[in-house]
C-alpha cells in the first residue's frame, strides 16, 4: 500500500489534524474489517512523518498552559531525587563494582575497588569522594556524546576483571553493537559484533564470548559463539531454534561452570547445557521439551556433586522445586521442598552453602531461604521464610553475583516505604540495612499510609488493590472541618475500609499481561501527585501473576476481557466506596496495560475523566494477524491465534480497542508512544488517536521520534516525559492548580 499524496494531513491553524481516510481492506474468516488508517504502518513515508510531526505540535500547543506544572513537576522529582549518588558495592572476583551517578549527568558510572583479600565480604564504604584505587570500568556518559538515544543491552565481565563485554544501541531499536574492552588498559579490541540482541555475556575465563542473533521477525533464534580476538565472520552458530513460537537466550550460571541455553514460549521451556571447562561442546539437553511444561534449571554443588536445581509445573500448576544429578538430569528428581500449599515458586538461586527461593504467598513477593548440609543424605534444611513484619509490600533478591558469598542481599519496597536494601547472614540469621533510598527535599514519609483493598469482579473474583495517599487527604481536599479524613484501621466489620470523608483524585494504574505482577512499591515521582491530594492505586487485575498461576489463565487468551472487566470492578468499588468519583478519576497504564485502557475507554468510558496511554497495543488484532511483524508468532499463546483460528479472531476483533471506538462521550486521552518501538509499533496509537478523533474525544498523541518501548533513554529526558504525563492528569483532576514545596 502507498500513501498517496491525498493523505496530506496539514491541520488548519488552531485544529487538531485530521488523517486522511485511505480505505484498506482486511479479510479473515469470511470478515471484512475496512482499515482507513493503515497508511500510517508506512515509516518511512514523509506523509507518516509529517503526520506524527503535527499531531505532536498539537499536543503542545493544547498542554502550553501546563508548561509551568511541568517544570514544577520536574524540580520536585529532581530535588527529591539524590542526583550525585552512588550503589552498595558488589563482589565479584577480586574487585567491589558499584555505579556513580553525578548530578548533571544522564547516565551511570561503573567503576570498582579490589578487595582487601579472599575472605572481604564487607562492601566498602562509598561517599561521594573517590576511594582509594577506584577506577572507572565503563561511563555511559562517555559512551553515549553525540547521541540522542543510548542503551546498554549487554555489561559482562571476566572473572579476572581484566575483559569486559557491552553492547550499545544508539536508535531504541534494541539492535546493539557488541564491543570488548581490555580494563587494564581501557582500550577497545577491534571484535565488533554488530545487530545482536540483549543479554550477551562473556566466559568466565574471557575467552569466547556467547550471543544471540534475531529473525526478520525480531525474535532471538541462534546462538553464537566468538572467539576473542577473531573476526566476527568466523563466530560459530552453537544453537539454532526454527519454530517461530519461541525465543533462545543463553547464560552462565552463578558458579560459573556451566553455559545454559534457553528456549522459551509462552507455555514451553527448553534448557541444553554446555560444561565451562570445554566450551566448544555440543549443548546436551536437561529435559526434553515437552508442550505445557515450563522450567527453569539453576546450578548447585550439593553432598559434593553437581545438581540442577529445576523449578517446574509437570505436576503442579503453580511449580515445584526438585534436584537432579547435572551428569544424569533425567534421573528421578528429589524434592526440595516438602510443603509448597499457597505458594507460587517463582524462582531459585544457588549459593555454595544455601539456596533463596524466590515466591509468592497471599499476591506478595516473598524469599525463603534452604540452607544445604553437604555432609548429610538429606541436604535440604526447611524453608525459612524471610518476614517483613507488614500488611503489604515487595522482598527481592537483589544484587548477587557471587556463588561463594555467605549472606544474601535482599530488597524491600512498599507503596509508602523507599526501599531498603539489606544484607541478610544465613549463618546467623542477622540483618544489616547496606541502603536506604533516599528521598530529598522536604518530604515527611510519615504524611504517606497506605492499604490494601479488594474489589468483587462480575464473576465473584476478589481483586486485590494497593492503595497509597496522604493521610492528611481531608485538608488537602479542601475539607478543614473534618477532623479525621481517613479511617487508620479497619473497623471490627471485616467489610469496612480505610476511606476518604469525601471523593478524591485517583489515578488508578493497571497491566494484567505476560504474568507479570505489579508489585506495590515506592516512587519519588508519584509523591508530586499525592502531594497535591490524588490517590494512587495499582488494579491487580487477572492476566498477570500476584496471585498465582490461576490469576495469569485466567486472562489470557480467549479469558482475556477477565483483565478489563476487573479493572472496571476496581474502578467501581473505588467510586462506590467513596474513595474517588468518575469526574476524579483517571487511568493508566503502558504496552499491554495500554490495551487495557483502550478497551475500558470502550467498555466503561463513563467511570474516567481520563485515561493515559503509554505505547498501547490498541490494534491487537491487526498485529497478531501479521506474523512477519516483530514478536507476534510468539504472542499467539498469550492471545490467542486469530490468523488460523476463526473463534480467537472473533474475540479479539470484539474487544480490540481501535474496532471498537463507539459514538459515545469519550474520557479525555493522551496516547503516547516512541516511533522506533519494536514491541508496539507506533502506528497502532496512531490510528487509535485517529479514530477517537472521528467520535468527537479529546485524544492527544505524542511521539518520541527518537525511542523506544522504554521511552526517553537519559534520566533527566525520563523525568521530563514523567513531568508531562502528571501535569496532563493533574489538569484532567482539577488540580493543577495546587502549589506544592518540593
Amino acid at each position: 500500500m502507498t500513501v498517496s499524496d491525498s493523505a496530506n494531513i496539514a491541520p488548519a491553524a488552531g485544529t487538531a489534524p485530521v488523517a486522511k481516510k485511505i480505505p484498506f481492506e482486511r479479510t479473515h474468516h469470511g470478515h471484512t474489517f475496512i482499515d482507513d488508517y493503515e497508511w500510517m504502518r508506512e515509516k518511512e513515508s514523509p506523509e507518516v512523518i509529517s503526520h506524527l510531526e503535527a499531531e505532536n505540535a498539537w499536543t503542545k500547543s493544547q498542554t502550553a498552559h501546563l508548561d509551568r506544572l511541568q517544570e514544577s513537576i520536574f524540580t520536585e522529582i529532581k530535588t527529591r531525587i539524590k542526583e550525585t549518588d552512588m550503589s552498595v558495592p558488589n563482589r565479584r572476583g577480586d574487585y567491589w563494582y558499584f555505579s556513580r551517578t553525578r548530578a548533571g549527568l544522564d547516565y551511570g558510572i561503573s567503576v570498582r575497588v579490589p578487595v582487601a583479600g579472599p575472605e572481604d565480604w564487607t562492601p566498602p564504604e562509598v561517599g561521594e569522594d573517590e576511594l582509594a584505587g577506584e577506577e572507572v570500568v565503563f561511563d555511559s556518559n562517555i559512551a553515549a556524546e553525540g547521541q540522542d538515544f543510548f542503551s546498554l543491552g549487554s555489561f559482562s565481565l571476566s572473572d579476572d576483571g581484566r575483559w569486559l563485554l557491552y553492547g550499545v544501541d544508539t536508535t531504541g531499536d534494541e539492535r546493539y553493537t557488541l564491543r570488548l574492552r581490555d580494563l587494564s588498559t581501557g582500550d577497545d579490541l577491534e571484535d565488533t559484533i554488530e545487530g545482536t540482541f540483549a543479554g550477551a555475556c562473556l566466559d568466565p575465563s574471557g575467552r569466547y564470548v556467547f550471543y544471540t542473533t534475531v529473525d526478520d521477525a525480531w525474535r532471538p533464534e541462534k546462538v553464537w559463539r566468538h572467539l576473542v580476538g577473531t573476526d566476527s565472520a568466523e563466530d560459530v552458530c552453537i544453537f539454532d531454534e526454527p519454530d517461530e513460537r519461541f525465543f533462545v537466550g543463553t547464560g552462565f550460571s552463578r558458579s560459573g561452570r556451566i553455559l545454559f541455553v534457553v528456549t522459551g514460549s509462552k507455555t514451553t521451556t527448553g534448557y541444553w547445557s554446555i560444561g565451562a571447562d570445554d566450551l566448544e561442546a555440543e549443548p546436551q539437553p536437561v529435559w526434553p521439551r515437552e508442550e505445557g511444561v515450563e522450567y527453569s534449571v539453576e546450578h548447585a554443588v550439593v553432598g559434593g556433586e553437581d545438581r540442577f536445581l529445576i523449578t517446574h509445573n509437570r505436576n503442579r500448576a503453580d511449580f515445584e522445586l526438585v534436584d537432579v544429578p547435572a551428569a544424569d538430569p533425567t534421573a528421578d528428581p528429589r524434592p526440595v521442598i516438602a510443603e509448597v500449599a499457597g505458594l507460587r515458586i517463582e524462582d531459585v538461586d544457588a549459593f555454595a552453602d544455601f539456596i533463596a527461593i524466590s515466591y509468592r504467598r497471599s499476591g506478595f513477593a516473598r524469599v525463603g531461604i534452604v540452607r544445604l548440609d553437604n555432609e548429610s543424605s538429606s541436604p535440604f534444611a526447611a524453608v525459612q521464610e524471610l518476614p517483613f513484619g507488614r500488611e503489604t509490600g515487595t522482598l527481592l533478591p537483589a544484587g548477587n553475583p557471587e556463588f561463594a558469598q555467605t549472606s544474601i542481599r535482599l530488597l524491600f519496597t512498599s507503596m509508602s516505604t523507599p526501599s531498603v536494601l539489606y544484607s541478610h547472614s544465613v549463618a546467623d540469621g542477622t540483618d544489616t540495612v547496606l541502603k536506604r533510598q533516599p528521598v530529598l527535599g522536604s518530604v515527611d514519609l510519615d504524611a504517606y499510609a497506605e492499604t490494601l483493598l479488594w474489589a468483587t469482579a462480575d464473576d465473584g473474583t476478589q481483586v486485590p488493590i494497593s492503595v497509597v495517599y496522604r493521610a492528611d487527604l481531608h485538608r488537602l481536599a479542601g475539607d478543614e472541618a473534618t477532623a479525621a479524613a481517613m479511617t487508620e484501621t479497619t473497623a471490627a466489620s471485616a467489610h469496612e475500609e480505610p476511606r476518604p470523608v469525601e471523593p478524591a483524585p485517583l489515578v488508578l494504574y493497571g497491566y494484567g499481561s505476560y504474568e507479570a505482577s505489579m508489585d506495590p512499591y515506592f516512587s519519588v515521582s508519584r509523591l508530586s501527585l499525592l502531594d497535591r491530594g490524588v490517590v494512587f492505586a495499582i488494579a491487580h487485575v487477572r492476566g498477570g501473576g500476584e496471585m498465582g498461576r490461576h490469576w495469569y489463565d485466567q486472562g489470557k487468551t480467549t479469558s482475556k476481557k477477565n483483565t478489563f472487566t476487573d479493572f472496571i470492578a476496581v474502578a467501581r468499588h473505588l467510586v462506590d466506596t467513596g474513595w474517588t468519583s468518575p469526574e476524579s478519576l483517571v487511568a493508566t497504564g503502558g504496552s499491554a496495560g495500554g490495551l487495557l485502557m483502550g478497551a475500558v475507554a470502550n467498555m466503561a468510558p463513563e467511570l474516567f475523566a481520563g485515561i493515559s496511554a503509554h505505547v498501547p497495543f490498541v490494534d491487537p488484532l491487526t498485529s497478531i494477524l501479521m506474523p512477519e511483524l516483530p514478536l507476534t508468532v510468539i504472542e499467539w499463546e498469550e492471545w490467542g491465534d486469530p490468523l488460523h483460528d476463526a473463534e480467537v479472531y472473533e474475540y479479539m476483533r470484539s474487544y480490540s480497542p481501535y474496532e471498537n471506538v463507539a459514538e459515545a462521550a469519550h474520557p479525555k486521552i493522551l496516547a503516547v508512544t516512541s516511533l522506533n518501538d519494536t514491541r508496539v509499533l507506533y502506528v497502532e496509537p496512531a490510528k487509535w488517536v485517529a479514530r477517537l478523533r472521528e467520535v468527537g474525544a479529546e485524544a492527544l498523541l505524542k511521539t518520541e521520534m527518537v525511542a523506544g518501548h522504554g521511552g526517553a533513554s537519559g534520566r533527566y529526558d525520563a523525568w521530563k516525559e514523567t513531568a508531562f504525563d502528571f501535569a496532563w492528569m493533574l489538569d484532567v483532576l482539577g488540580r493543577s492548580d495546587v502549589e506544592i514545596e518540593p
